[in-house]
């Protein structure tokens, strides 16, 4: 089927972000999310669910919206100019989640669906997504833990998919003014809407799904190591690289500012406590400088 089936994508979006909430809120084990219903005055609305000051996690958020308008925001029609002056929908789901422990990574995973429409013409829909993981201390085994199950998730769709998206996310979430990764990378893609919409869907939903599969045995390895003030600070310092990215190069929170979304819900995504230090340098051979050396690389990790 090559017809998009809106209310489909929206029930898995909504169930998806039920089951996110559900298993960081168990693992976690003190802290539940609390949830915000809002309504966008130019069409649409969504539901915010933040976590704060949990056991594991300092801060996570999981945001489900749907939008729509008029015409497309600038963001959205950079790459794709055809579509200016097109009504749209946009719809899904982005978490991001900062754990307390400096030996647990901070990881963020989104999927969502557009759809620009234009009268006595067909429309045009594509999905995007992916997720990603950001270590403050390395540990070879999670990397190749979080690479595997992203390349299994993408082995039904083809011997290409995992290395293509790969490459994509490593080179989205890459910190320009910094000349360095974000992290280890993961899985991105955009404008996905072939071979149809059935297939289109089912990766998304792989991709969606997957990120639990991915993260929280990484989670549950790391989150019971002790840990000091001097760590603690290597991840304040760290986390800026985060809010920088985010601020500057993410075209996720340009597009939610642009279509004058929900700036609370867009800006969920900001670590509750984030420090910067001017030229800042890891000791040689400390475990600090063996995340530049080792990790924040780009790397094929299995």
């Amino acid at each position: 089927m090559n017809t998009p089936n809106l209310y489909q994508v929206k029930d898995f979006f909504l169930s998806l972000q039920d089951h996110l909430c559900k298993q960081l809120e168990q693992i976690d084990g003190q802290s539940t999310f609390m949830e915000d219903c809002w309504q966008r005055e130019d069409g649409g609305g969504g539901r915010s669910r933040v976590l704060t000051e949990g056991k594991v996690f300092e801060k996570a958020g999981v945001n489900f919206s749907h939008i729509s308008g008029a015409s497309m925001p600038a963001s959205a029609t950079a790459h794709r100019p055809e579509l200016a002056g097109r009504s749209y929908q946009a719809m899904g789901v982005s978490l991001v989640v900062h754990p307390l422990n400096p030996y647990v990574p901070t990881s963020h995973a989104n999927v969502r669906f557009f759809i620009a429409e234009k009268e006595e013409e067909p429309p045009v829909w594509w999905f995007g997504g992916g997720f990603d993981l950001t270590p403050y201390y390395g540990f070879e085994e999670d990397a190749i833990h979080w690479h595997t199950v992203a390349k299994n998730l993408c082995q039904p769709f083809g011997d290409d998919i995992y290395p293509k998206y790969k490459k994509w996310c490593d080179d989205y979430f890459f910190i320009k003014h910094r000349n360095e990764p974000r992290g280890i990378g993961g899985l991105f893609y955009d404008d996905l809407n072939t071979p149809d919409f059935d297939t289109c869907f089912n990766f998304t939903q792989a991709v969606g799904n997957g990120f639990l599969s991915a993260y929280l045995p990484i989670v549950e390895r790391r989150k019971n190591l002790t840990w000091s003030e001097h760590e603690r600070q290597f991840q304040l310092y760290r986390r800026s690289r985060y809010v920088e990215f985010n601020l500057v190069w993410d075209r996720g929170t340009l597009f939610g500012l642009q279509s004058g979304g929900r700036t609370e819900s867009i800006l969920m995504s900001m670590p509750p406590l984030v420090r910067w230090e001017y030229g800042y340098t890891p000791e040689k051979n400390s475990p600090e400088s063996e995340l530049y050396t080792s990790f924040l690389i780009k790397k094929d990790w299995v």
